[in-house]
């Protein structure tokens, strides 16, 4: 049976050994307004393309799992309502039963990995959330990165949960947590953070290689490269902590839990920055998906 379908454009580019990058479709149906998440997602696809790479956007769509959505199809989905959000636990019942549904973190790794894509970029990914010691609310992108072998490109751990557990949580796991150009990690909508990174690489060239060296080690799982926001684009930390208390005090008032949190703090966010914070979030995106496509390139190069 097969599970996965290619648009024509990522099986030409896998049939001939191009560079392919995988995006998720979460950030276009949870995570941004329209239509800046249709925008946005076409802007990703074409930066991928510009930085010399295909983009292989993934998403469920009437039962079938797609790496690479035409136009039209982009479209649709940006549009939905009431789009079901998938990771490992639920991909396969979505399928199943002829949902339609975006991808998280690990559903895209899932897919990417089955479509032998080895690049993905997405803006942040999911970890550990504030008191995620007493809740177990522990996002299952972490389980993912031990577990799959894609080099995921984020702008680090969405700001919005605890960072240092989440840092823990993937050392724990054995997750090289890579940031690219500096010491530190970054906070999603900042540039840095308090938290030493654990490694750093300045260039494409080496996360690659480190990829392939880890494959050949027989190690299991990917790796996540940690790319700062453009300063020009960032918001400080500083600046997002109260906005970000502030969120989450909304809510905990609302008794908002589980796959709906993240959506509703984003939504919540956005609205407190008066669209800041979504310009930042694009900006990083964008940002993450050129780099991608700079380390696909480099593993296309290595055959």
């Amino acid at each position: 049976m097969s599970v996965l379908s290619l648009s024509p454009e990522v099986a030409r580019a896998r049939a001939q050994g191009q560079p392919v990058v995988a995006l998720e479709s979460t950030i276009t149906t949870h995570g941004m307004p329209w239509p800046q998440n249709l925008e946005t997602a076409r802007e990703v696809e074409a930066d991928v393309r510009e930085a010399g790479a295909v983009p292989a956007t993934i998403a469920v769509l009437d039962g079938t799992l797609y790496a690479g959505l035409s136009e039209e199809q982009l479209d649709t989905l940006a549009r939905a309502r009431r789009v079901a959000k998938l990771s490992r636990a639920d991909l396969a019942a979505c399928m199943a039963t002829g949902g339609t549904g975006s991808t998280t973190v690990a559903a895209t790794m899932i897919a990417a990995a089955t479509a032998g894509i080895a690049t993905f970029a997405t803006g942040g990914i999911g970890g550990v959330h504030m008191g995620g010691e007493n809740s177990l609310d522990i996002s299952a992108d972490l389980y993912e990165l031990s577990k799959t072998p894609v080099t995921v490109v984020c702008a680090g751990a969405k700001a919005i949960l605890d960072l240092p557990r989440t840092l823990e949580v993937l050392e724990t796991l054995g997750v090289p947590v890579i940031a690219y150009g500096q010491d530190t990690l970054p906070a999603f909508w900042s540039s840095s953070s308090e938290l030493t990174a654990p490694l750093r690489m300045d260039s494409a060239a080496q996360i690659a290689q480190a990829h392939l060296i880890r494959a050949n080690l027989g190690l299991a799982g990917g790796q996540l490269v940690a790319n700062p926001v453009p300063r020009a684009d960032e918001i400080p930390q500083s600046e997002m902590r109260p906005v970000i208390a502030q969120a989450t005090m909304d809510a905990d008032e609302l008794g908002i839990t589980g796959k709906a949190l993240t959506p509703f703090l984003l939504r919540r966010i956005h609205d407190l920055t008066g669209a800041r914070a979504l310009e930042t979030n694009i900006a990083l995106v964008r940002n993450n998906a050129r780099l991608a496509a700079q380390i696909a390139a480099e593993l296309s190069k290595a055959g």
